[in-house]
């Protein structure tokens, strides 16, 4: 038993040594597994900086936080565009020589001088008229007077003043109708109270318009070069033209020339027909 005993142990630690001989392979061949898909398997490459660049913006990650930034920065550039368009209207004066700002301040307190030469006035008929003791016939000689300016205004009657000539010669035909318009203006806001081109009286409807490359004006054809005759204070009209970037420099830019003469005595006698009203009638009737 002894004999059966001994070598009974040696196959007793065979058969227990079995299973763990069993059991190592699998664990190779799991090991193994990692070790022939790494070497199946080709390496990742190397991105370079420009694909991480491109990589992180595209495609775009936009967020909330994100959107509402893009939004305030898009309201203060339009804001930022919208001040600089305003404060850039301004670039003519800004750009003016020392002389042509202190002509246009000039003409600037002389517009203020008439409408407080013009107020007093108003206020010393008034006057006149609530001291006079004949009040029926003070109204009437300040109506009668006030029919003369009206006329003047409306171009029914003639006139005569100082005032200044103003002659464009056009010999390339450039010079339209919305040119002599902004001259016009220009010498209103002068202070012109009787305006003639050539033979066309101007008055508060009077019409500029361009048919055939020739300028009408309420539909009578005027032909260069146009002759103003213009009644008001010489002193305020003949800076109001070549103010920078006004009348003169503007006719220059199209290759016509605008040449202005001071005068005494002008005469404005083109007239204009009276039309009666189709509606309006006065207050008074």
């Amino acid at each position: 038993m002894s004999a059966d005993d001994t070598p009974g142990q040696p196959g007793e630690s065979q058969e227990s040594r079995k299973p763990q001989e069993r059991q190592e392979p699998p664990k190779s061949h799991e090991a193994a597994q990692p070790e022939e898909k790494s070497e199946g398997t080709a390496p990742a490459p190397a991105m370079t900086g420009r694909q991480r660049l491109r990589a992180g913006l595209w495609p775009p990650r936009v967020t909330r936080a994100q959107l509402i930034v893009a939004l305030l920065l898009g309201v203060l550039g339009l804001g930022l565009a919208i001040q600089v368009r305003s404060t850039s209207d301004n670039s003519n004066l800004r750009g003016a020589r020392q002389e042509d700002l202190v002509r246009i301040l000039d003409e600037l307190d002389n517009r203020t001088q008439r409408l407080e030469d013009e107020k007093r006035g108003l206020e010393n008929q008034r006057t006149e008229l609530e001291n006079s003791s004949n009040q029926a016939a003070e109204a009437r000689k300040q109506t009668a007077q006030k029919e003369q300016q009206l006329g003047v205004l409306a171009g029914t009657v003639k006139a005569r003043g100082p005032g200044i000539e103003l002659t464009v010669s056009d010999p390339k035909k450039a010079v339209q109708s919305d040119m002599l318009l902004d001259a016009i203006q220009e010498l209103r806001a002068a202070g012109a109270e009787a305006i003639q081109i050539n033979g066309a009286r101007v008055a508060a409807d009077t019409y500029f318009s361009d048919a055939g490359g020739k300028v009408e004006i309420d539909g009578q054809k005027v032909s260069p070069p146009y002759r103003f005759k213009v009644i008001g204070k010489p002193q305020d009209l003949e800076p109001a033209l070549n103010i920078p970037g006004g009348v003169v420099q503007t006719l220059q830019k199209e290759q016509a020339t605008a040449s202005v003469t001071r005068s005494e005595k002008i005469v404005v006698d083109a007239l204009r027909s009276a039309e009666r009203p189709d509606y309006a009638r006065s207050s008074s009737q």
